[in-house]
């Protein structure tokens, strides 16, 4: 008979700091070891859950002292749900955190010479500031430690919810969740129990096989709403569902629903069919206005979002004489964001479909010094494009967490341009970058931006100049 090895298990573990990824930080015989859902100031006893050169990680089994810093999580999901890490810390330390976050990257990968690190800019809400949240129905719910300890029965597990970290087929049933405002919580139980009470089945991913699948709630600051259910079949059954939530809240501008048969629940391959109101959301950014599908890409924090643009266009400080690049553009909200303060802005973005919303954004907002490309960055910004376009002044870059390829950075140390405003959302890919551009550009100013608190992201605007 096989006898499995008990997992090893270190004693008296203190947690001196946090990582870039929110795990507690212990030395252990000048080896680290990274401990899940430890803060600075904890002492456990941790069992280690992986092993690899130079360094372990683990989870902590027992505390023999808790942390002054921690406070009690507002979310009763906390600790299994996996979407809000930090909320046993206060969001004034976990503003500190960030900020040391990117100061370590910066000067740690990026190996630079830089100026004073801006204090980090707080968002003005901590909690409620998403506009987009997507739930998954599943007929095999996660049970947590306390249900599998009562006697209940848990036949019917049906649930609607989020999906448990690095499991595809646990979906954690959720009752409130704090990351959207509150009327995403009463859509969500609405349609929750009249699918239960109406004998819907939810799918099962494993078996692949049941009804319902996939619910997308969107707002914005205005208060308007988009639902978006995804189902295997459009039939009567989804049709009875769909005008109980149009008739239940008035609030819900765009109501539509996808039908997805695939084995995956990638639904933005497939269209997506109105039932009622109008097939897209509008929200606005200063005097601007931005039309929101369901499968368009904006800034889920729009409050804070305005604010980091507003920094973007301080730090570009233009004239109204610059010729401005703006690179990754997505849907066009920073380079319309510009536009009004330079001569001309050219947006490049590898997505199509987000170009065709930028040139949409740019004729319904009545902007005409802008224009949008779509194509691979580093095959997009050649000579030729440059000689056709104009040589950039300033170059406004937000890449996705990836960073930018290095012929990009090339192509940007090459253009000529005097000042380049970078923002990134991963300090690390980000420094990687500016240690590329450091013999041509100067560092000068660096702000990080917190866009999403109750987590360890965090933002960062790096504005330079050509030396």
């Amino acid at each position: 008979m096989k006898h499995t090895k008990p997992a090893q298990v270190y004693q008296n573990l203190e947690i001196t700091a946090l990582s870039s990824d929110g795990r507690g930080i212990a030395k252990l015989e000048g080896m680290v070891v990274f401990v899940e859902g430890a803060i600075t100031g904890d002492i456990v006893d941790a069992q280690v859950t992986r092993k690899k050169s130079g360094y372990r990680e683990a989870r902590p089994i027992l505390f023999h002292q808790r942390s002054e810093k921690r406070i009690d999580p507002t979310c009763s999901h906390f600790g299994v749900c996996g979407g809000c890490t930090w909320q046993s810390i206060s969001y004034a330390e976990q503003l500190l955190h960030k900020q040391q976050t990117v100061t370590d990257a910066l000067r740690r990968i990026g190996k630079m010479e830089l100026p004073e690190i801006d204090a980090i800019m707080g968002a003005p809400q901590d909690f409620h500031y998403r506009n987009k949240l997507e739930f998954t129905f599943s007929a095999s719910r996660w049970l947590t430690v306390e249900e599998i300890a009562s006697s209940d029965d848990f036949t019917d597990r049906r649930a609607l919810g989020f999906h448990i970290p690095g499991r595809f087929d646990k979906i954690l049933n959720i009752d409130r969740c704090y990351l959207q405002d509150e009327t995403s919580n009463r859509i969500r139980l609405f349609v929750r129990d009249f699918s239960l009470k109406a004998g819907m089945d939810f799918y099962h991913p494993i078996k692949q096989e049941g009804y319902l699948r996939n619910m997308i709630l969107r707002n914005t600051i205005a208060g308007e709403w988009m639902v978006v259910i995804s189902a295997t079949r459009a039939d009567d059954q989804l049709m009875e569902l769909l005008e109980a939530v149009k008739q239940n809240f008035p609030e819900i501008t765009s109501l539509m629903y996808t039908v997805n048969t695939k084995k995956n629940d990638v639904w933005y391959d497939l269209d997506i069919q109105l039932y009622s109101g109008l097939p897209y959301l509008e929200e606005r950014m200063e005097d601007l206005r931005f039309r929101i599908g369901p499968k368009s890409f904006y800034q889920t924090n729009p409050v804070q979002a305005e604010r980091l643009y507003g920094k973007v266009r301080e730090l570009a400080g233009l004239t109204g004489e610059e010729n401005v690049y703006d690179l990754y553009t997505g849907t066009g909200t920073i380079a319309l964001f510009l536009s009004k303060s330079a001569k001309h802005v050219t947006g490049v973005e590898y997505v199509d479909a987000a170009v065709e919303d930028a040139k949409m954004n740019a004729v319904e907002n009545g902007v005409s010094n802008v224009s949008f490309f779509a194509g691979d960055m580093k095959d997009v910004l050649v000579e030729d494009f440059f000689t056709q376009h104009g040589k950039p002044d300033v170059i406004i870059t937000d890449p996705p967490r990836a960073g930018m390829h290095a012929d990009v950075v090339k192509r940007i140390v090459e253009s000529g341009a005097q000042r380049v405003v970078y923002v990134s959302c991963n300090p690390s890919t980000q420094a990687r970058d500016l240690a590329l551009m450091d013999e041509v550009y100067q560092v000068m100013v660096v702000q990080p931006v917190d866009m999403f608190p109750q987590t360890t992201h965090v933002e960062n605007i790096v504005m330079l100049e050509r030396r």
